[in-house]
């Protein structure tokens, strides 16, 4: 191996998927496409630049733990519940229905196995969450009945992954032979992974959040991100070492326990953007191994796996949700943003090549139907209104049409309320009694503050309070920005002040931003990022003692009210104060 192969691999890895990633953008698809055909670009199957295969496995382990890690670490119960009613059957009957319906037609059309079959249909029963997100967000659904059940749908389908990743070296991993050798080995393993699980919760739980404490309070960024990929790497070699189950299992079981402790949200922010990156290189290794010869040998086989993605699964899921009564549109919805593939399909395909359940033309249709449905998916979901008015006007299915949307959920779902709500950064002494104000005036404040022990002891004072920079999206997010109607930075740092006001209005345009900033002249500049109001230190304090001065020498209210109203303006200028 040359010196120099990890520098190019990184880097026209890197670069090919960042030049098709966000061409794949600009054509409104999703970027994962462009990074598939930045693997097939630097592949040593078509000419020109050749990456380091071996190279780019190694780091795409990398990526696929901290994607794991990041799952457990969003693994949210409440979310699951919330639409417990068809999240949990639907997913459960669906990807049985895709594994089912893959093993027949690869058995009965392309003589594969039946173990094969259902490995294969496993593997295409999982959706993107990468994509089905995208897909919410550009339609503004995320956040309405539909975005919930789908993202609850996602839940129960990480964790079928999570349960086809232990399965495949439990069954697959030993030279087991007969029913009753494939039962022991299949219940060592349960007590193998019962240890990790508990090992992990109990002395993973108490000893995780307390080495994060330590760490907080030094107040080193770097530190933080270094002691999360530890924790998260860490957790997942071990899993594979002491416990002999997948790294995969154990990156997820180490992001369940840190999003249980206060780190979460920061967790998520500040140290796995690195996911994001080692991800991206995921993507690219799984294009190396696509070989168009192996594909063009097989064309049916690909239609076949196309139609079970396009058809099959989005069939399976309206089915499903129509059965549980609810609506028709709700119901395409589902099964539109269902219909492709992505970033789980490949672990389990990639763990299905390596334990030699899967071979070349089997993984490398599985990335040419990923591409196909990740670029069809988002026109799918387009159709959904223009489909559910034409159906609607069939006599048969007006009654479907009709059902009040999401109604056998709608008492699980969060509701708006008509609290008036603000988010306050910084909890110094102007913060304190900025809080205190506004919950004796009918307010309900959320902090952010980068003062971990703050935060605990605002916690069990019962107000809210989250951990981490206002600056991330997330934070905010966390912090319920899209719901407010104040954001208020009352810490001085203009620095991240300005990252943090593009962030609250891109999130909720309408909400009002105040601002407070050391010097006079750094108000303009929080002014044009967004904020309605700053106010600054030195001209405080030169208006307090102007209107001290005024009111000691003998001036009248009336005075002191229009030098202050002339000093306001010569200070501030449109700066309200």
């Amino acid at each position: 191996m040359n010196h120099l192969d990890l520098i190019l691999t990184l880097t026209g890895g890197l670069a090919a998927a960042l030049a098709l990633g966000l061409g794949s953008q600009k054509l409104g698809l999703s970027p994962i496409v462009g990074y598939l055909l930045a693997g097939i670009l630097v592949s040593p199957n078509t000419p020109g630049f050749a990456a380091n295969k071996d190279l780019a496995k190694e780091m795409a382990e990398i990526g696929v733990i901290l994607l794991m890690f990041g799952v457990g670490l969003h693994f949210h119960f409440k979310e699951l519940l919330a639409v417990k009613r068809i999240a949990i059957p639907g997913a459960v009957v669906q990807s049985a229905a895709a594994t089912v319906l893959s093993m027949v037609v690869m058995h009965q059309f392309f003589g594969w196995s039946w173990t094969q079959g259902a490995v294969f249909g496993m593997a295409i029963a999982v959706a993107s969450t990468v994509v089905l997100t995208r897909v919410l967000v550009d339609h503004n659904d995320l956040h309405k009945p539909i975005g919930h059940i789908a993202i609850g749908w996602l839940v129960v389908e990480d964790l079928f992954t999570v349960f086809v990743l232990v399965l495949i070296p439990a069954v697959f991993g030993g030279t087991v032979s007969g029913g009753g050798a494939l039962a022991m080995a299949i219940g060592w393993t349960a007590l193998k992974i019962v240890a990790l699980v508990a090992f992990t919760f109990l002395v993973g739980g108490w000893a995780i959040p307390r080495l994060l404490t330590m760490i907080a309070r030094t107040g080193s960024r770097e530190l933080f991100t270094l002691g999360v990929l530890v924790i998260a790497l860490g957790i997942a070699v071990g899993a594979a070492k002491l416990f002999g189950v997948s790294m995969e299992l154990g990156a997820f079981l180490a992001g369940m326990v840190v999003a249980r402790s206060d780190f979460s949200t920061r967790a998520a922010t500040d140290a796995l953007p690195m996911k994001d990156a080692f991800g991206v290189l995921f993507f690219v290794s799984v294009g190396m191994l696509f070989n168009w010869g192996s594909l063009v040998a097989t064309p049916w086989l690909a239609v076949a796996t196309i139609g079970i993605i396009l058809i099959g699964k989005p069939l399976a899921a309206i089915v499903i949700a129509l059965l549980l009564r609810y609506p028709l549109k709700t119901a395409l919805g589902v099964g539109a943003v269902l219909s492709q593939i992505g970033e789980f399909s490949f672990i389990v395909g990639t763990m299905g090549r390596q334990y030699g359940l899967l071979d070349e033309k089997a993984f490398n249709v599985l990335v040419a139907s990923a591409i196909v449905t990740i670029t069809v998916s988002p026109l799918i979901y387009r159709s959904v209104t223009p489909l559910d008015r034409w159906l609607s006007r069939l006599p048969g299915m007006r009654a479907l049409a009709a059902r009040a949307t999401g109604a056998p959920d709608n008492h699980d779902l969060p509701g708006d309320d008509q609290e008036r709500r603000a988010v306050i950064v910084g909890y110094g002494p102007v913060g304190k009694t900025v809080a205190r104000l506004l919950r004796d005036n009918g307010f309900t404040p959320a902090v952010i503050e980068m003062n971990v022990d703050t935060v605990h002891k605002l916690r069990e004072k019962g107000i809210p309070a989250i951990y981490g920079d206002a600056s991330h999206p997330d934070i905010l997010k966390a912090a319920g920005i899209e719901r407010a109607d104040i954001f208020i930075l009352s810490a001085s740092s203009v620095d991240m002040g300005h990252e943090a006001i593009q962030q609250a209005k891109s999130q909720n345009p309408k909400i009002r931003v105040l601002a407070r900033t050391a010097y006079l002249r750094e108000a303009d500049e929080l002014l044009n990022e967004g904020a309605d109001g700053v106010f600054s230190g030195e001209g405080e304090v030169a208006l307090s003692m102007t209107e001290h001065i005024l009111e000691y020498f003998g001036a009248t209210d009336e005075q002191v009210d229009r030098e202050r109203d002339r000093i306001r303006r010569e200070l501030f200028g449109t700066v309200e104060a």
